[in-house]
């Protein structure tokens, strides 16, 4: 998920070589819904992973303290259902 235009995430795509779906969130509601929107004061959503369970709920996520702050692969999988 990303604080831009969908156009703008469709360009980051294309030149990332992303194959899964990527949200683009131009008003912030998924970011703020998940309370990591301007959390470090600077008008964008903070790194944050979220891994969602089967039945909906959170069950394990991740948000930086900032920029830099992210998690590797390999420890998102370890917290795959």
């Amino acid at each position: 998920m990303a604080v831009t235009s969908v156009a703008a995430m469709e360009s980051w795509c294309q030149s990332s070589g992303a194959t899964y779906p990527v949200l683009a969130d131009p008003e912030h509601r998924v970011a703020e819904t998940y309370g990591v929107y301007n959390l470090l004061g600077d008008g964008h959503a903070a790194p944050a992973v979220f891994v969602i369970e089967p039945r909906g709920r959170i069950g394990w996520s991740h948000v930086g303290q900032n920029r830099s702050d992210q998690v590797s692969p390999s420890t998102i999988l370890e917290h795959l259902p």
